[in-house]
């Protein structure tokens, strides 16, 4: 009896602890991922840059979808939270006037995964209390309306929604392809690099051409288990003859790059927010000099 009570003691003890630890994993999961190279703390140095403005475009499709197979479940996506948020608050906080614009304009759809515990940063948060920026995003503008001539800088953000309608628009390439006639500082983000690859340059030439870039890498749709979507930026990308570079981890979800290309700034994926704005923040900069 006394050692059947003592294996009893060691399942329940055992079971508790084990409890306690499952429980402050998921407390701690936001914190753990942050540890793995998810969002990593990335500080930007103060600037001020009152009276420069900064375009942030984002998507509108809002269906993950896999268009070769219709009769397959659909879920709902959009921009990846953090790819608007944080370049969205580094030029704000930096002293710019901040527009949020879209393929199609209206709301824009922001996948819901990127806005909950716990994938959301810490600027998700603060951009769902801001009655400023939600106004925005309810009504972002139609890229058909954009005036460039207003900015000096254009920020493609990404998310699963911009494999279906950023390298197709036509509008958006010739946004781009005036951002750059324009010498306006122009930057992405994962999927955002897809509004690169059918911009001109001044000489008719394509953008990316020969130029140093990057954005999600094939590696990190197939750890996804995605690669059904329309358009993977490392492909894209690489047809267009860029130089493609990348960093790489266990899980590229977990990698980060960032690289400047003359008046190109362009980040790898949701970790590169941070340090891309930083970029475009300094090149902002050195222009205003």
């Amino acid at each position: 009896m006394r050692q059947r009570n003592t294996r009893l003691n060691v399942f329940i003890y055992g079971f508790i602890a084990l409890t306690v630890i499952a429980g402050v994993a998921v407390l701690n999961a936001p914190k753990i991922l942050n540890l793995l190279g998810f969002h990593r703390h990335y500080e930007i140095p103060p600037f001020d840059l009152r009276g420069k403005r900064a375009l942030v475009v984002t998507t509108s499709h809002n269906t993950l979808q896999d268009l070769d197979n219709p009769e397959k479940a659909t879920k709902p996506t959009g921009v990846a939270g953090s790819e608007m948020t944080i370049p969205y608050y580094a030029f704000l906080d930096a002293g710019l006037e901040v527009d949020l614009a879209s393929i199609k304009g209206g709301e824009i759809p922001v996948d819901p995964i990127t806005f909950k515990w716990p994938i959301a940063a810490g600027e998700d948060y603060r951009f769902q209390k801001d009655t400023a920026a939600m106004n925005k995003l309810k009504s972002s503008i139609p890229i058909a309306d954009i005036q460039l001539e207003k900015y000096d800088v254009i920020f493609l953000s990404g998310g699963w929604g911009a494999a279906y309608d950023f390298e197709q628009s036509k509008r958006l390439a010739e946004l781009v392809t005036e951002a750059n006639a324009r010498k306006l500082v122009i930057g992405s983000v994962c999927h955002g690099a897809l509004g690169l690859v059918n911009a001109k340059d001044v000489d008719g030439s394509i953008l990316v051409k020969g130029r140093k870039v990057t954005g999600v890498t094939n590696k990190q749709l197939k750890d996804f288990g995605i690669f059904f979507t329309p358009r993977h930026p490392e492909t894209e990308l690489r047809k267009a003859n860029a130089m493609f570079e990348s960093k790489t981890e266990w899980l590229d979800f977990f990698a980060t790059h960032v690289v400047v290309d003359g008046n190109l700034v362009t980040g790898q994926n949701q970790n590169s927010s941070g340090e891309a704005s930083h970029r475009i923040l300094e090149m902002v900069s050195q222009k205003a000099k």
